[in-house]
């Protein structure tokens, strides 16, 4: 397929390398197969001016596991930070009731497991209240989550399967450059999008999967710069397409990937394909913390993407500890608007369930 001008051939999915890592060097570029080796710490001097034996406390990973169902929304997943912590969290979000139920346990990070790669490994945290493992076979187009939380405003517990619908979306960016221009601060992300099994239980109500459940799983590693910041805005579920209903979902993400034209993770997934999307700008209606409004839009000045996001309640997640300072709100709402693949079609979004990220790090 040949992309238009204003997606970079680079966006084009190329066979995936062994390594993600290999002779020291980070393979940058949009893949189209799971890494076999995700051995991001084997990376040549991946940050300005720190030495080898601090990279695994420079590294930051987490695999999240979300799920769209007609009741509500999910965002679990497990983290390891730095060389201090790893947490699971679980925020349900109850599209009827407008309202959030949230779960987060906390462990030393060596208790922390997330998944070396996704072809055969999985992430697993247990702490006094929780447990929870998500386990992944991406060669196969499957992946599972179980586990619990409790607290005190109650009990969550997961059992769900999930089943690739379309190709994935794999890609290794640089979010600096050194000053004679070789580029520094590796991320990788892959995202997949699924059809959704199972079943999710909140305070002893079991909501079971349909023909509509569907959801993504965001697997991640990177060196961050000191000063970080992204934005990012999701939904799934199904639309009418072609005069019939289809699984879809978006991906639209602005972090400090230093050339947004070849290094971005924007992408359409519909049933069986999937379509890149140019660098999108968020702008924030009533100012950061106290965003109600989103708009996203594309950098092109074509028209290609146009999307509002109105929050209707927000998670938050501050983490000041040591020298980690990090602002983290996790909005839900709705969007309206709509997105163009590389073929020209135009998607309405209108009515669907957002998911967004507004994260600033200081580490």
């Amino acid at each position: 397929m040949e992309y238009p001008k204003h997606i970079s051939p680079d966006r084009k999915p190329a066979p995936t390398p062994k390594s993600v890592v290999e002779n020291g060097e980070v393979k940058y570029g949009t893949f189209d197969a799971p890494f076999d080796n995700l051995n991001m710490l084997e990376a040549r001097k991946p940050c300005k001016g720190m030495p080898d034996f601090f990279k695994k406390h420079r590294l930051v990973e987490w695999e999240a596991f979300e799920v769209y169902m007609d009741e509500g929304v999910l965002i679990s997943a497990v983290y390891r930070l730095a060389a201090l912590i790893g947490f699971s969290i679980f925020v349900w979000y109850d599209v009827k009731e407008n309202k959030l139920y949230s779960w987060r346990n906390v462990v030393p990070k060596k208790r922390a497991k997330v998944a070396s790669q996704l072809v055969d490994d999985y992430c697993y945290l247990k702490s006094k209240h929780s447990e929870y493992k998500i386990e992944n076979s991406f060669n196969s187009g499957i992946a599972k989550a179980r586990g619990y939380a409790e607290n005190k405003t109650g009990k969550f517990e997961i059992d769900m399967q999930f089943e690739r619908i379309s190709p994935l979306a794999n890609g290794v960016m640089p979010l600096k450059r050194n000053k004679n221009g070789a580029l520094r601060n590796p991320l990788y992300t892959e995202k997949d999008f699924f059809k959704a099994t199972g079943t999710i239980t909140v305070n002893g109500k079991t909501y079971n999967s349909n023909e509509n459940s569907v959801g993504i799983i965001d697997d991640h590693k990177g060196f961050y710069p000191f000063f970080a910041h992204y934005d990012w805005l999701t939904s799934m579920g199904q639309r009418e397409i072609d005069g019939k209903m289809q699984h879809f979902a978006f991906n639209l993400t602005r972090n400090q990937s230093v050339d947004q034209h070849r290094f971005n993770e924007n992408v359409i997934w519909r049933e069986g394909i999937s379509y890149p999307l140019p660098p999108v700008v968020f702008t924030h209606e009533s100012g950061k913390k106290k965003a109600e409004i989103w708009h996203i839009k594309d950098e092109t000045n074509l028209a290609l993407v146009d999307v509002t996001f109105k929050i209707k309640k927000v998670f938050y997640l501050p983490i000041h500890l040591l020298f980690i300072d990090c602002y983290y709100a996790l909005p839900f709402g709705t969007v309206h608007g709509y997105i163009t693949d590389t073929e020209g079609k135009r998607y309405s979004v209108d009515g669907m369930i957002g998911i967004g990220e507004d994260k600033t790090t200081r580490m």
